[in-house]
């Protein structure tokens, strides 16, 4: 699973210009669920965008508290495009869930999300609609997620100047 996480002070999804969702000070999450995403993705990721310190605590600290520590609210868009690569200037999705399992999967990424949290501070657009996500982002903090990231190549040793500069 893939998310891009935003602070927001407020966001909202709107589908044939009518507001089916929104939230006040909190996070908005676009998820992106791969056809190889398991229930231990899942996991990971509602509690990752759960504790996530993106938040200052009552003194000013910064980065100190989490959307659950806040009490404040998540709205969560599903976003099968965060799984696209390109194939010259097309976009391809075949790393995507297919559209029917991605829907269930996504359905109980929500219910876990509620499960560990408060249920009615967890709302979400409309799956497969046509939507425009509203976001003011507060900040702006932006952090993108993902629960089974790449492992780094090994990096090649750097030239060293000083013995080039000597062989010339």
């Amino acid at each position: 699973m893939k998310a891009v996480v935003q602070r927001v002070m407020k966001a909202s999804v709107l589908v044939n210009d009518e507001v089916v969702s929104s939230i006040g000070k909190g996070l908005c999450v676009l998820i992106g669920i791969s056809r190889d995403d398991t229930p231990k993705d899942m996991e990971y990721m509602v509690r990752k965008v759960l504790n996530l310190r993106l938040f200052d605590d009552a003194n000013g600290k910064r980065w100190n508290h989490s959307v659950k520590d806040k009490g404040f609210e998540i709205l969560c868009v599903s976003q099968f495009t965060l799984y696209s690569i390109l194939k010259g200037n097309k976009l391809d999705f075949h790393q995507s869930m297919a559209p029917e399992q991605s829907q269930v999967f996504y359905e109980e990424f929500l219910q876990k999300l509620k499960e560990a949290y408060v249920p009615e501070k967890v709302k979400d657009g409309v799956f497969g609609a046509y939507m425009q996500v509203d976001i003011q982002n507060d900040g702006p903090v932006t952090v993108q997620l993902d629960s089974n990231p790449q492992q780094p190549t090994k990096k090649e040793p750097q030239p060293n100047h000083q013995n080039i500069e000597e062989n010339l």
